[in-house]
């Protein structure tokens, strides 16, 4: 009888208990909201249910699945030509909310952005596995930037600067494990500087953004009104919250408190101590996938294990820091609590993956 490999229960515990909270927080944010419109109060969280159930599923399948079983370059170029299909797409489809971020099927929306984040984390392991020798010269490096200039570049025309930004982030995360010299870093850096200034200052709802980060109580009523609702709601909380389902700020005055601004209703709510336990979660996650990295039997596997940590970690930091104002804003989901089927279903299958590299540590 085959031995029954054992995955990080922790960390497993940690998904659940996120995925729940998400849940219940949807439910708190969205409820009146949806009433208030002549909506099922329900109809959010119904609908998060269901990508969460979907995404549970998958990581249940994935975690049967040996993870070197993914290295097959079939698989890899597969998925690499239909993310970049569906990115491209969009363009050709009608528009969601101003921008072509979307492709609709009936009831059901899959945003391919978020299909790139795990995507683009198989491409990195596969790519770099045999090449750590040579992570360091150009003509091994060339593939990677060129991979990732399309897809940023894709992102980037769908209006979604955030996610360019953890893109790179996850890329550079991955690099960094895979043995890259600082220069590079640098080199990255600076050419992609002149493009940067030119999305953010020559793009006028971005410059709006940058502004209101920079003086955001002179544009309360303006460019920072989503942002001073928010440092409302978080002040509001004091230590131990209002209560589930008590907070005001999502009454109207955040806008869409479900999605991006979820963090703020966990503060309202729940106070500083339910926001410090949520961040403690995440940080958690952060020890326990790293932990996976190190005791990982291969190169593969340790490159997945830190591609998916940082996917998680970087997009939960730049959420944080954008409802608190450290950052300006970017419109990054809180992963597992912010609504969004595509956004929590390519989470969990990635999660997935890093379970299943726990069990061969």
């Amino acid at each position: 009888m085959p031995k029954r490999l054992a995955y990080d229960r922790l960390l497993f515990a940690i998904t659940l208990i996120l995925v729940t909270f998400g849940l219940v927080m949807v439910f708190s944010a969205s409820a009146l909201m949806a009433a208030a419109r002549d909506q099922s109060p329900y109809g959010f969280v119904a609908r998060q249910a269901v990508g969460a159930v979907i995404g549970i599923i998958t990581m249940l399948l994935i975690m049967r699945i040996d993870y070197r079983k993914f290295k097959d370059p079939g698989v890899v170029y597969f998925l690499l030509c239909v993310t970049l299909f569906l990115l491209a797409a969009v363009f050709f489809l009608d528009r969601t909310h101003n921008t072509h971020r979307w492709i609709h099927l009936g009831p059901l929306s899959l945003q391919p952005s978020e299909m790139a984040k795990p995507t683009l984390i198989l491409f990195l392991a596969f790519y770099l596995e045999s090449r750590l020798a040579k992570v360091n010269d150009w003509p091994t490096l060339a593939p990677v930037v060129a991979y990732l200039a399309m897809l940023c570049g894709l992102v980037v025309a769908a209006k979604d600067l955030g996610t360019t930004v953890a893109l790179a982030l996850i890329a550079g995360a991955m690099l960094y494990v895979a043995g890259l010299r600082w220069r590079w870093f640098g080199y990255g850096i600076l050419a992609t500087l002149p493009a940067l200034y030119v999305l953010v200052f020559h793009v006028a709802y971005r410059r709006e953004r940058v502004l209101a980060f920079l003086h955001p109580w002179k544009e309360a009523q303006g460019a920072a009104f989503q942002v001073v609702q928010s440092l409302i709601a978080v002040g509001s909380g004091g230590l131990t919250g209002l209560g589930l389902m008590n907070g005001r700020q999502k009454l109207f005055f955040l806008p869409a408190p479900h999605t991006d601004f979820i963090f703020a209703v966990v503060s309202e709510e729940f106070g500083f101590i339910g926001a410090s336990t949520l961040v403690l979660l995440f940080l958690a996650f952060l020890w326990r996938g790293l932990r996976v990295s190190r005791r990982a039997p291969d190169d593969f596997g340790r490159l997945l294990a830190v591609g998916v940590t940082a996917m998680v970690v970087v997009q939960a930091l730049i959420n944080f820091s954008v409802v608190v104002s450290l950052v300006p804003n970017k419109g990054i989901p809180l992963p597992f609590i912010s609504y969004g089927g595509s956004s929590l279903i390519f989470t969990l299958a990635a999660v997935g993956v890093l379970l299943n590299v726990s069990q061969h540590t």
